[in-house]
C-alpha cells in the first residue's frame, strides 16, 4: 500500500469517526430539545453559546487549528441542534392555518394573527388589471423587473423616504419575503454569521437556517421599550458576522427607535463593514418620526419594501428591494434562476398602484391600533403602545405563560391571535393584528378577556 492510499484511509477512519460524533450529538440535542420543550424554555441560549465559542477559541490557540475555521465549524454544528429542536415550532402561520382550516370545517374565526388588511387594494388595481392584456405584458420579462416600473418605484422612494435611487439598485420580487430570501442566499454563506434583534418576524431566522448561516440574537425586552443595546451589537459581531437585521416599523411590537440609537447602530455595521438589510414593509404606518436606512447611503444596505401592507395587495406577491448595483446583480441572478422574472401583470398593475393616495389605509389602521390600545389597557394587559405596524404585542401578565396552549384553546371560542414564541424566546407573549373592521376588533377582544378570566 502506497504511503497516499495509507493517508487515505486515515482520513477515512477520521470522517467515520466525525460522523459516529455527530450522531451521538444529533441525538443530545434532541434530549436537551425535549426538555426545553416541557421546562417552556426557547431553543437558543446566546450567553451559553458565547461561552462555548470562547471555549473553542481557546482549543484553536491550544491545537494550532485556525480560528475562522473552528468558529466556522461550531456555527455549523449550532445550527444543526437549532434545526433538531425547532421542529413544529408555532408562529402566526401555523395558527392561521389551523384557523382556516377550522373554517372549512364550519367554524367562524376572527383573524387576529395574521398582518392581512382586510380592506381592498385601490380602485387604479382593478381598473389596471382589466389593461393588463391589451398593454401586452404576456411573455418573459427582465429578472430585475420593468425598466419602467423600476424607474417609478426610483421616483416613488425619492418622494417618499427622502432619499436617491436608480432603477439598475432596484430588483422586483415576488413580495418582501423573497428579496430576503434573495439577499441572505447571495451574500452570506454557510458558517457565516447574521445577527437578528428579536423579537422578530421568523422569515429572517428560517431564511438564514436554510442557508446554513448562524442567527445570533439581540434579546430586546419589554421593560427597556424594546431598544436593543449598542455594546451587545457591537459585542455580538466578529469575524464571522455578515449582515445585521433591521426591521422598523417592527413585527410584532411595533417599535421605531429613536434617531440618535439607529445612527449609533448603523455606525457600526459601518465601520465593522458588514450588511444591513432593513424590511421596511410597515413604513407606511409610521406613526411617529422614522427614517429609512437608505438615508444613510450605506453600500452595503439591503432594503425590502411590499405593496402587502401599504397597498392591501398580500395575494398579489409583488415587492421590491434597493440596494448596491452589484448586490442587486447577485440577486437577480439568483432571481432569474429561481423563476426567470416576477409577473409582468402583476408588475404593471402595481406601478399602477403606486399613483394611489394610501393615506387613508394609514388613518384606518392607527385607528384601529388604537381600539386594541384601549382594550388591552383594560385587560390589565402589559405592552408599550406602538409607534407604527399593525399589532400590539402584550405580555399576559405571567412570564412562564402557555401562550400556545391559550392560543390553541382560543381557535376553540372563535379567536385567532399569535403566541410570541413565533417572534423569540417570548414566553408569556401574544401578538394581536389590528386588521379587522372596528366592531370586529372589539366582539375579539371581548372573547379574549372572556377567555381570559375563564383560564388564566
Amino acid at each position: 500500500m502506497s504511503e497516499i492510499d495509507k493517508l487515505r484511509d486515515r482520513m477515512d477512519r477520521i470522517t467515520f469517526d466525525i460522523l459516529r460524533l455527530l450522531k451521538e450529538r444529533n441525538d443530545t440535542a434532541k434530549e436537551i430539545g425535549n426538555l426545553k420543550s416541557n421546562l417552556g424554555l426557547g431553543v437558543t441560549n446566546e450567553e451559553r453559546e458565547n461561552q462555548l465559542r470562547r471555549k473553542v477559541v481557546d482549543l484553536c490557540s491550544e491545537i494550532g487549528l485556525d480560528e475562522k475555521s473552528g468558529l466556522t465549524t461550531l456555527n455549523f454544528l449550532l445550527n444543526e441542534s437549532i434545526k433538531i429542536q425547532s421542529t413544529n415550532k408555532p408562529t402566526h402561520m401555523s395558527v392561521f392555518l389551523k384557523a382556516k382550516d377550522m373554517e372549512r370545517q364550519g367554524k367562524k374565526i376572527i383573524h387576529m394573527e395574521v398582518g392581512e388588511p382586510d380592506f381592498f387594494p385601490p380602485e387604479i388595481v382593478k381598473t389596471s388589471l382589466s389593461e393588463v392584456y391589451d398593454m401586452g405584458y404576456t411573455k418573459y420579462g427582465d429578472p430585475r423587473g420593468m425598466e419602467g416600473f423600476r424607474q417609478s418605484i426610483a421616483s416613488h422612494v425619492a418622494k417618499n423616504f427622502a432619499a436617491k435611487t436608480d432603477p439598475q439598485n432596484i430588483i422586483v420580487t415576488p413580495g418582501a419575503r423573497f428579496s430576503i430570501f434573495l439577499a441572505i442566499s447571495t451574500l452570506l454563506s454557510p458558517g457565516n454569521e447574521i445577527i437578528v434583534i428579536e423579537p422578530a418576524w421568523p422569515a429572517y431566522r428560517d431564511n438564514a437556517l436554510n442557508c446554513g448561516i448562524k442567527v445570533r440574537t439581540i434579546h430586546t425586552s419589554l421593560e427597556k421599550g424594546w431598544e436593543p443595546s449598542v455594546d451587545e451589537i457591537e459585542n455580538t459581531i466578529n469575524q464571522n458576522t455578515k449582515m445585521l437585521v433591521l426591521n422598523y416599523p417592527n413585527n410584532p411590537t411595533g417599535k421605531i427607535l429613536p434617531k440618535k440609537l439607529l445612527d449609533d447602530i448603523m455606525e457600526i455595521a459601518m465601520r465593522k463593514n458588514i450588511h444591513v438589510l432593513s424590511d421596511e414593509i410597515y413604513s407606511s404606518y409610521a406613526f411617529r418620526d422614522w427614517r429609512s436606512v437608505l438615508s444613510y447611503e450605506y453600500e452595503k444596505a439591503i432594503v425590502t419594501q411590499s405593496f402587502s401592507k401599504s397597498h392591501a395587495m398580500t395575494g398579489f406577491r409583488i415587492g421590491y428591494s434597493i440596494s448596491s448595483k452589484d448586490t442587486a446583480d447577485k440577486m437577480a441572478r439568483l432571481q432569474s434562476l429561481a423563476l426567470t422574472n416576477v409577473s409582468e401583470p402583476i408588475q404593471y398593475v402595481a406601478m399602477k398602484a403606486l399613483e394611489a393616495d394610501t393615506t387613508g389605509n394609514t388613518q384606518k389602521i392607527r385607528s384601529r391600533l388604537r381600539i386594541l390600545v384601549e382594550k388591552s389597557k383594560a385587560m390589565g394587559l402589559e405592552f408599550i403602545e406602538p409607534d407604527g405596524a399593525m399589532y400590539v404585542f402584550a405580555r399576559f401578565g405571567r412570564p412562564q405563560m402557555d401562550t400556545i396552549e391559550f392560543t390553541n384553546k382560543l381557535l376553540d371560542y372563535g379567536v385567532a391571535i399569535a403566541p410570541g414564541d413565533g417572534f423569540g424566546n417570548y414566553q408569556g407573549f401574544v401578538r394581536i393584528s389590528a386588521c379587522q373592521p372596528e366592531e370586529t376588533l372589539n366582539q375579539g377582544m371581548k372573547i379574549i378577556e372572556e377567555v381570559m378570566r375563564r383560564e388564566i
